[in-house]
Parts: structure tokens; sequence; C-alpha cells
């Protein structure tokens, strides 16, 4: 636009250079081709745009805005157009109470009350992106630029993060129902922005942190499920030691039993026998008395 303007004025001065001052009549011609040159040069530029890569361009004439939009690249407009860009890359925005991102957009931790009263703060993080389709929309109902992430992903994010906290406990939402909780501030919050232009791909749950009151009784039940877990080993293995020593003795006891009832008088006196004889083969000397101490006999060997 600054092109027809300038060409504008060199052309009001190529035909107008006389009754201003005599000495620049001689140059009107010149000023008149410049005039022309640039309004030609202003309105070719002004009828092409280029979009940059990750954006698309809204096109908005006299205050109305066009349901066509500009893909990125080269793009042939009307030169009256005005066009605004909307930025479709994936954006986030963050919920921390620790982590500063520059980049993006950041707020602090959001802190909800769950359903047994207790004050539980949550980091979390929203990942966006505006539908290209609907940026028009986005336009003319929200408004120019950025201004949907104030009047949408902000406190419809937040709102929906509260509203379904209050259903779960405080120790729900830090252990075992995390992941439902996730998912239903998920749905939640998909739908709202689907509602108006912009698609949820995804929401990080970071973390969760409970009063300190409750992080210590949970540390407490750990450590007594683990003192009983511990017991309970150690007692098992106490019963399988006691069951060992049953087994041993009553295989001690079977084995006595047995002997007890297939050994004879002639089975000892045979036994004795061998082992007498295995006494006399041996190098050594011995003395060997035989029978009772009425009728004793003497076995002497070297």
């Amino acid at each position: 636009m600054s092109l027809l303007f300038l060409g504008f004025v060199l052309l009001l001065i190529g035909f107008f250079s006389g009754a201003f001052n005599p000495a620049l009549q001689k140059f009107s011609g010149l000023f008149k081709l410049g005039g022309i040159a640039i309004l030609i040069a202003g309105f070719l530029s002004a009828c092409i745009k280029v979009i940059e890569p990750g954006k698309v361009g809204v096109q908005v004439l006299f205050g109305e805005v066009q349901e066509e939009i500009l893909s990125s690249g080269l793009n042939v407009i009307n030169p009256l157009m005005k066009i605004e860009e909307f930025d479709i890359t994936t954006q986030t925005y963050t919920m921390s109470g620790s982590e500063i991102e520059q980049s993006q957009i950041s707020d602090a931790a959001i802190r909800v009350l769950s359903a047994d009263g207790l004050e539980v703060t949550i980091d979390m993080t929203v990942l966006y992106r505006v539908d290209p389709a609907k940026s028009p929309n986005i336009r003319a109902e929200i408004g120019p630029g950025r201004s949907f992430i104030d009047k949408i992903v902000r406190p419809t994010a937040r709102t929906r993060i509260r509203d379904n906290a209050v259903i779960y406990n405080a120790v729900d939402l830090y252990s075992n129902r995390r992941e439902e909780f996730q998912q239903k501030i998920f749905g939640s919050i998909k739908e709202d922005f689907e509602n108006r232009g912009i698609i949820l791909e995804n929401l990080l749950v970071r973390n969760i942190s409970l009063p300190q009151s409750v992080k210590n009784a949970i540390e407490a039940k750990i450590n007594a499920e683990q003192e009983a877990q511990k017991m309970q080993f150690v007692l098992q293995k106490e019963d399988q030691e006691a069951e060992r020593k049953r087994v041993e003795a009553k295989g001690i006891a079977d084995y006595q039993k047995i002997i007890s009832s297939t050994l004879t008088e002639k089975q000892l006196k045979y036994e004795q026998i061998k082992a007498l004889q295995d006494l006399v083969k041996s190098g050594n000397s011995k003395v060997i008395v035989l029978g009772s101490s009425k009728n004793a006999n003497l076995l002497i060997g070297n």
C-alpha cells in the first residue's frame, strides 16, 4: 500500500508541478513515468502475498472475514484484501510450578480440590494446534492473532481440570487412577476445543503433588506393607524348615521301625561272625574273645 501511495503522490506532482513551481515543469514527465511505474509495482506487490510455512492466511475485506484461506507459499490476492496470518503448528500451554518455558505459553501450576477435600497441585502440558479450515471462524468469533489462547485455551483447560479433579480422592489421583483422570480431562477439553476450531493433540499430566501430611501417611503405609511382606517371608521360611525337620524325623523313625521288625537273633549272629572274619584277616595284632564268659575261647592273630 505504501508503494501505491508513493506512486499516486508522484503522479500528482507530475501533473501539477507547474502550478507549484515553474522550475519543476520540465521534470513533470519524469514524475509521471516514475509515478506510473511505482503504481504498477505497488499494484503487483499488493496482489501477491507470501505465506510462511506452518501458517495460513485469513482474508479480511472491508471488515468482513472471507471463508477462503491462503495456504503457505505464493498467493495472488485482491490488492484491497487485508491478510492476517494464523500459526497452525503444534503449540503448548504449560501449567507448572517450577518450569519456565520461554518460547511457549506458561502459567503457574493449577491447584484443585479433590473429592476428599484436599488441595492437590497439578503440573500439566496441553499440546494443541489451530484447525486451518476453522481459522476464519476463529478470526470472526474470537479475534485476531493469538487472542484465542487467552479466551479459549487457558480458561477451558484450567476449568476442565478442576471439574474432573473433584471426582477423585487425592491418593487416587496420585497413584492408581492417574491415567483414568488424564483420559477424562483429555476427552472433555478435546470436545470444547473442537467446537471452537482448535485441535487437541495430547495432554500430559507431568506431576501431581499432595499435601505433606498425606505424603507422610502414604510413606508410612508403604513401609508398613514392606515390613509385613518381610515378616511373611520369614514365617514361610520357618514353616518350610519345620516341615523339612518333620519329614527327616519321620524318615528316621520309619528306618528304625523297618530294622527292628526284620532283625533276628540269627541275623545278628551272622553279622557278628562276618565282622570277626574281617578283623582276623586284617594285618594288625589282635585278641578276640569268642563266646560267653563261661565258654569263652581266646583267638590271637597277627
